[in-house]
């Protein structure tokens, strides 16, 4: 039995290589030439830093960068649960984030895409905690929106 898997797991492993599968960050893969090279623009709120402070947490701070990213955000809070005295309970936060990577010094995006999710959060302790448990509802909405570009990013970036 433990032959077959073993049998399943090189097969797969060749079929990777015969279609030209390269690892991210592997030798030849796109990965190592994003690192360092994307300059996000500058927050204005307090979602757009966490977005931006994810993002560079996953390709690091621009060094020497050769790309600009410029995105918009949009974020709706929807009313989810109410209780029998007619309290809402639960919420969603939407988020959307339109993005383009330009070259440094053009205005022709070399890619752009729309990314987005939601995340949730409980109101039903005090103030304080409900309050709390949105902005931690909003950072984690940001660190998805954020791995998502770069996700988009890595996956394209044999195409920059």
């Amino acid at each position: 039995m433990w032959w077959s898997r073993r049998f399943v797991l090189g097969a797969g492993l060749a079929a990777l290589t015969g279609c030209g599968f390269t690892p991210v960050y592997g030798p030849g893969g796109g990965g190592a030439a994003l690192r360092g090279a994307i300059r996000v623009a500058d927050p204005d709120t307090d979602f757009e830093f966490a977005f931006v402070r994810e993002f560079e947490a996953r390709l690091g701070l621009p060094e020497a960068h050769r790309y600009e990213l410029t995105y918009v955000v949009r974020t709706e809070e929807v009313e989810l649960a109410i209780d029998g005295s007619n309290n809402i309970t639960r919420f969603n936060i939407e988020g959307d984030l339109t993005w383009s990577l330009m070259p440094v010094g053009s205005d022709t995006a070399k890619l752009t895409g729309v990314e987005s999710s939601f995340t949730s959060y409980s109101a039903t302790g005090s103030t304080i905690s409900t309050l709390e448990s949105e902005r931690d509802a909003e950072q984690r909405l940001a660190r998805i929106l954020a791995d998502k570009v770069v996700t988009r990013l890595l996956s394209q970036a044999a195409d920059l």
